[in-house]
């Protein structure tokens, strides 16, 4: 059974910072590439940042300099340190997990930038 478990989010006032993990299970994880999405309310998904198995990133240009994603292979985790945090980054964040035509989905985490 794949799982894909989200955490880390949480209330965070505007130029704060979080870091999200997702911890996945049922997958050989490296050979996955991975993905945080967000979607906010009243907007459609958007893929944030993403690593592939190899290890090369991409950052959707609203947080490039301030979201690192990154990945532990021998943890099978995937991290996504978030700084700077404007209040236009309120949103579920979700993990997705990809290989060829499969791809898998975390239930989310929320994320609210707030004073």
């Amino acid at each position: 059974q794949v799982q894909l478990v989200e955490s880390g989010g949480g209330l965070v006032p505007p130029g704060g910072s979080l870091r999200l993990s997702c911890a996945a299970s049922g997958i050989v994880f490296s050979m996955y590439d991975m993905g945080w999405y967000r979607q906010a309310p009243g907007k459609q998904r958007e893929l944030v940042a993403s690593v592939t198995s190899s290890g090369s990133t991409n950052y959707v240009d609203s947080v490039k300099g301030r979201f690192t994603i990154s990945r532990d292979n021998a943890k099978n985790t995937v991290y996504l340190q978030m700084n700077s945090l404007e209040p236009e980054d309120t949103a579920v964040y979700y993990c997705s997990a990809s290989h060829a035509v499969i791809l898998y989905w975390g239930k989310g985490t929320l994320v609210t930038v707030s004073s």
